[in-house]
């Protein structure tokens, strides 16, 4: 796989994450910083490093679901696997400039 390859996966992957939600959060999940690592590798798998605003989140399940299936789905990609960590522990300062004035936190 050529670099140029990786990047035009990686650059959908970012798209296809704007489109997941926690439904109590009215901001995507990429603008909210949960996603730590995006990792596209030459097999054409995919593995995704990412956390959650709370340990307890509700919608855990329903969201590392979507993630898999949707990254899944893309042309060039053979498998995603989805990785829930918490460390980093996820805070405010991760949220991007959209997510921010979206929360009225700015």
């Amino acid at each position: 796989m050529t670099q140029e390859e990786r990047t035009n996966i990686e650059e959908r992957i970012v798209d296809v994450l704007k489109t997941v939600y926690d439904p109590e959060i009215p901001v995507n999940i990429y603008d909210l910083g949960l996603i730590y690592k995006i990792e596209v590798k030459d097999d054409s798998t995919v593995d995704i490093d990412m956390t959650f605003t709370a340990p307890t989140c509700p919608a855990a399940d329903f969201i590392l679901e979507d993630v898999r299936q949707k990254v899944d789905s893309l042309d060039g990609v053979k498998s995603a696997t989805v990785n829930l960590v918490f460390e980093p522990v996820w805070d405010q300062s991760m949220l991007s400039e959209e997510a921010r004035l979206e929360l009225g936190l700015d």
